[in-house]
């Protein structure tokens, strides 16, 4: 379709697409308790007609548009959970549930794809295949809704997935595009390291498991330094150390844990047998023991050339060369890759920034907020999207 058609239909629903990620704003629900979300995106679905809605598991769901004629399976996914975060934002819209709150932009990706379906449910004479519509649940919290939403079969037959995320750091205007790795794996670690306790003032009766805990976070960093090719991303960051109760006493163990970030899959799987070595090593050397466990999250981003490639040619199209951004990996983790074992798939940004509106915070801050103008360029990237790879798919 040409590109002045679809501006005027999002144009038509831009404040009904506002209306709906405000609504789910006000509304936030924690992983795998969207069960209030699910039926708003359900009972919405509902009232644009040609499409078959299904719930595949208790609180995602999904919608089928069946075109006129024969031809590729697109699927297009937002998440729909929030953040266990006290909100500071004094918006009218601003949540509802103490301690609840939608800080990380899945709120504006359940209205864009909502306006999306919308969109296209009524231009379903012009689809010669299916677009197949996954609002997904529990993003935030391994082992994640898309493997579960994988498992129940959403991913059959389909040909091709894409998936975007609103991004504070990007200025609006602005689509990020990453070919190949472009999300890191979150992999997380436990250590509790057993030693003796004691009085503080007699460290020589004691095996000091805080001095041990302090050698093992400072070495653990050493697997990136010294023991991995450095030009190789890799992430390894200790983020709690848990341990004592008072200033006069040596604590009997401690309890450390943190999170491990990579792409490589070889490097994924050797990464806790360097760890355990230099545990095992310093603890050894103390008199000391340990205990490890290592968890394997969600695999790396990986997008396919081929669709990125499509996604940056429709951007080029619908909003002009200056609005593609050529933008680097990051380590953070999505589990969009779930999606990806199944089919060819690319992940992107929206730019959801504006500096000149305040519209700074980064993502899982209690001010987070996107601005809203951002949706109407999503819903118009996904409705072209859809219309070229249904086209072009691999």
């Amino acid at each position: 379709m040409a590109n002045t058609e679809i501006k005027q239909l999002v144009d038509e629903i831009k404040e009904e697409v506002i209306a709906w990620r405000r609504h789910l704003h006000a509304n936030p629900e924690l992983s795998f308790h969207e069960e209030k979300t699910a039926q708003f995106v359900y009972e919405t679905l509902q009232s644009f007609g040609n499409l078959q809605i299904s719930r595949p598991t208790k609180t995602s769901v999904m919608a089928r548009l069946i075109g006129d004629g024969p031809g590729k399976v697109v699927a297009i996914r937002a998440d729909m959970d929030a953040l266990p975060i006290q909100e500071e934002n004094t918006f009218e819209f601003a949540s509802k549930n103490p301690g609840v709150m939608h800080a990380c932009g899945h709120d504006g990706h359940t209205a864009m794809l909502l306006g999306t379906a919308k969109i296209l449910s009524r231009l379903r004479h012009q689809i010669k295949g299916e677009v197949r519509f996954l609002f997904q649940h529990a993003e935030e919290i391994y082992p994640g809704g898309a493997e579960e939403m994988v498992q129940a079969g959403v991913m059959d037959g389909v040909d091709v997935v894409i998936g975007t995320h609103l991004w504070s750091p990007l200025e609006i205007g602005k689509i990020g595009i990453v070919y190949g790795p472009m999300m890191a794996s979150p992999d997380r670690f436990f250590i509790r390291i057993h030693g003796k306790g004691g009085h503080a003032a007699l460290p020589h009766q004691t095996i000091d498991s805080i001095a041990i805990g302090a050698q093992v976070v400072t070495n653990l960093q050493h697997i990136v330094s010294r023991n991995t090719d450095p030009l190789e991303p890799l992430v390894v960051s200790v983020t709690q150390f848990i341990g004592g109760t008072t200033h006069n006493v040596i604590p009997g163990s401690v309890e450390i844990q943190g999170t491990v970030r990579s792409f490589d899959k070889t490097l994924r799987q050797n990464v806790p047998k360097l760890m355990e070595r230099i545990i095992k090593g310093i603890t050894e050397a103390h008199g000391a023991t340990y205990e490890f466990k290592y968890e394997f999250g969600y695999r790396p981003v990986i997008n396919d050339e081929k669709v990125t490639r499509v996604i940056e040619e429709t951007v080029r199209e619908v909003f002009g060369e200056e609005s593609v951004d050529h933008i680097k990996p990051n380590m953070g983790g999505e589990d969009f890759s779930a999606f990806q074992q199944k089919a060819p798939g690319s992940f992107f940004y929206v730019g959801a920034g504006n500096k000149e509106k305040g519209i700074v915070y980064p993502h899982h801050h209690p001010r987070f907020t996107i601005d809203e103008d951002a949706l109407e360029i999503g819903v118009r990237l996904f409705v072209h999207a859809a219309f070229k790879l249904l086209a072009e798919a691999p």
